[in-house]
């Protein structure tokens, strides 16, 4: 199962599970998050929902070497355009949601856990806004998340300069709220949840009401540089590089 997913009491949590591949999303982890979210759609009990990695890694992205195999623009689109979808229903559930982010974040990493209310890292975690080393822009939209949450400066900067960042960075930032040690992550972790699950449903959709966003003007680029010729060689040679 690439996704793991338990339910306890007001909480429900779905941990990426693809050690072999860094935790990268791919097809098979699209079909069981979009199942893992028919379900706690329908639970009004649920107070919190949390997305972490399995082995002391978050998400390392998008598995270049399987969407690698898209090789035109429509097809870029329709995988972008579910990914965006799967995040979008992230950042509309009716319950907190919490990215707690126990590793490394890159590319896709960090675009989706920008979806979620409440980012909380390991001290050890580095973020990295990588994309452009495949002469590509994200595309599951997290220029428009990241530039509304650092700005849009900074968002331009660590893109264009693909830079990596740590956890302390990413907390002056405003990218994560919280900062917890390596040794003392699930202590700390579960001390959060006790509190983000004190008060209600009635409170939390209280709490969370919000403008809504329009991030589908990323789509087309993102989807006319997926089949450039630039894109498609910087990543072959990347994966010829891995092997």
């Amino acid at each position: 199962m690439p996704v793991t997913f338990i339910k306890e009491k007001f909480t429900a949590t779905a941990k990426i599970d693809r050690p072999e591949a860094m935790n990268a999303i791919n097809f098979e982890v699209m079909d069981r998050l979009e199942s893992i979210l028919d379900e706690i759609e329908q639970d009004d009990n649920l107070r919190l929902f949390i997305l972490t990695g399995k082995d002391n890694r978050f998400i390392s992205g998008g598995d270049l070497k399987e969407f690698h195999s898209i090789d035109d623009a429509e097809g870029a689109r329709k995988m972008s355009s579910r990914m965006l979808e799967i995040l979008h229903r992230f950042e509309h559930l009716k319950c907190w949601t919490l990215a707690a982010v126990n590793g490394h974040a890159y590319g896709g990493g960090w675009e989706t856990m920008l979806s979620f209310d409440f980012r909380i890292a390991k001290a050890s975690a580095r973020f990295g806004f990588t994309q452009g080393k495949f002469y590509l822009p994200p595309g599951w939209g997290g220029l428009t998340r990241l530039s509304e949450v650092v700005g849009k400066s900074m968002a331009d900067y660590w893109l264009a300069s693909q830079k990596v960042i740590d956890s302390n960075e990413a907390l002056q930032s405003g990218l994560i709220q919280d900062i917890f040690a390596d040794d003392e992550f699930e202590t700390s972790l579960n001390d959060l949840v006790e509190k983000l699950t004190l008060n209600d449903r009635t409170f939390i959709e209280y709490m969370k009401r919000k403008d809504h966003r329009k991030i589908t003007d990323e789509l087309e680029p993102f989807t006319q540089f997926w089949e450039s010729e630039e894109h498609i060689s910087r990543v072959t040679d990347f994966l010829k590089r891995k092997q």
